[in-house]
C-alpha cells in the first residue's frame, strides 16, 4: 500500500544569510546543498540584489545557483513576492502557486526550468518590467530556486517535502515615499497566584505591528510600565522584533514579563519607532489575587452584616416607651333617698 504524502515548500533558507564558501558571496541563500546569489562584479561582492526604477522602466540582472553536491540537480527558477511571516515576523517568499502583484509578477528568468551539474555554477538572465501604474516605493521579493525532487518522508503519514533558496530583491520604484507604522490590539494576559508571595507572576503582552507606509521598516520598540503613584515596574527595550518590516505587512508579536506585580495596578505603554515614523498603545491591568480578594469581600460582607445587626439592636433599646392608653371613667349616678320621696 502506498504511503499518502504530504507536499511542503520549505523557504526556510530565505529567513537568514549566511557566510558563502568557495567563492560564494558573503551572505548568499545557502542550505548547504545550493546556493542562490547575484552575479557579482570583479569590484565587489552582492548579497543581494538592490535595484530601482521608475514605473514603466525595464531592468535586466542575473542570479547564480550554484550546486555544492556531487550529482546533478534540476531546478525550478521564478520570481516571487516577499513578505512577513505571522509567526516571528521573518522574511519569506511566496510559492510558486501563490498570485503575484509585485516582483513575483514583474521578473522574469530566462529560462524557468535548470539543471546545474555537481560542483558547478549555471548563471541565469532575468528581466523586470516594472509597470507604468506601479505604485512608488519598495516592492521586495526574491528569484527562487526549487528543487524539483519531493523527498520522501518516514513513517505511516509520510511528508514529502520540496526545499527551495531564493535570492533576496529589494526593489524601490520611485516616487513619494512614506515611513508609517501603527500599534494595534494591544492585550494584557496576567497570570498571577492565589495568595501574593506565594508563587510567581507573570504577564504576557500581546500586539499587532503593522506597516501602513510604503518603504521597508526596522522597527525597534520599548516598553514600560508604571504602578500605583507613578512607580516604575518595567522598562525594556524589546528584542524579539521583526529587523524588517515590508510595507503593507502586519505581524502579530507577543512579550513575557517575568515578575509582574502581584498586588498593583499597572499602566502599560508600547512604543515603537523607526526613521521617519514613532507610535505608541497603552493598556491596563489590575493585579489583585483572587483569593485575597475573596477573602477580603468575605469579611467585608460578614462586617457589614454585623455592623447592621448591632445597630439595629441600639436602635431598639433606645427607642422611648409608648405610654399606655388611659382608661376612661364612667360617671356614677346619684341614688335617690326613699325619705326624700314625696
Amino acid at each position: 500500500m502506498r504511503k499518502p504524502y504530504v507536499l511542503l515548500l520549505s523557504l526556510l533558507p530565505l529567513l537568514l544569510g549566511v557566510l558563502g564558501v568557495l567563492g560564494t558571496p558573503a551572505r548568499a541563500a545557502d542550505n548547504g546543498s545550493w546556493s542562490v546569489y547575484p552575479v557579482a562584479s570583479k569590484v565587489a561582492a552582492r548579497p543581494y540584489f538592490y535595484l530601482s526604477a521608475d514605473p514603466g522602466q525595464t531592468l535586466t540582472d542575473k542570479v547564480a545557483v550554484q550546486n555544492k553536491t556531487g550529482r546533478p540537480l534540476t531546478f525550478r527558477l521564478y520570481a516571487a513576492d516577499a513578505y512577513n511571516t505571522a509567526r516571528d515576523g521573518g522574511f519569506a517568499v511566496r510559492t510558486v502557486k501563490e498570485r503575484m502583484r509585485g516582483v513575483g509578477a514583474w521578473a522574469r528568468p530566462a529560462t524557468s526550468r535548470i539543471t546545474v551539474p555537481g560542483h558547478r555554477t549555471v548563471t541565469v538572465p532575468f528581466t523586470l518590467r516594472v509597470p507604468d501604474g506601479a505604485e512608488p516605493g519598495d516592492h521586495p521579493g526574491a528569484i527562487v530556486a526549487l528543487d524539483e525532487r519531493v523527498d520522501p518522508g518516514t513513517g505511516r503519514l509520510a511528508l514529502g517535502v520540496r526545499r527551495a533558496v531564493g535570492a533576496r530583491v529589494y526593489l524601490r520604484v520611485g516616487g513619494p515615499t512614506l515611513g508609517a507604522l501603527a500599534v494595534e490590539h494591544l492585550r494584557i494576559g496576567h497570570h498571577q497566584p492565589a495568595m501574593p508571595g506565594f508563587g510567581d507572576s507573570t504577564a504576557t503582552v500581546s500586539y499587532t505591528l503593522r506597516n501602513t507606509g510604503n518603504v521597508t521598516l526596522h522597527p525597534k520598540a520599548r516598553l514600560t510600565a508604571r504602578g500605583l503613584f507613578g512607580r516604575t515596574l518595567l522598562d525594556r527595550e524589546l528584542t524579539r522584533m521583526p529587523s524588517e518590516l515590508l510595507p503593507g505587512q502586519r505581524v502579530r508579536l507577543t512579550e513575557t514579563w517575568q515578575g509582574a506585580p502581584q498586588l498593583d495596578r499597572a499602566d502599560v505603554t508600547l512604543t515603537v519607532r523607526a526613521p521617519g515614523t514613532r507610535e505608541s498603545a497603552s493598556a491596563s491591568f489590575l493585579a489583585l489575587p483572587w483569593l485575597l480578594a475573596t477573602l477580603v469581600f468575605a469579611a467585608g460582607a460578614v462586617t457589614g452584616v454585623l455592623l447592621v445587626r448591632a445597630r439595629r439592636g441600639r436602635a431598639r433599646r433606645s427607642a422611648p416607651a409608648r405610654p399606655s392608653p388611659r382608661v376612661r371613667t364612667t360617671p356614677s349616678r346619684p341614688r335617690s333617698s326613699p325619705s326624700a320621696r314625696p
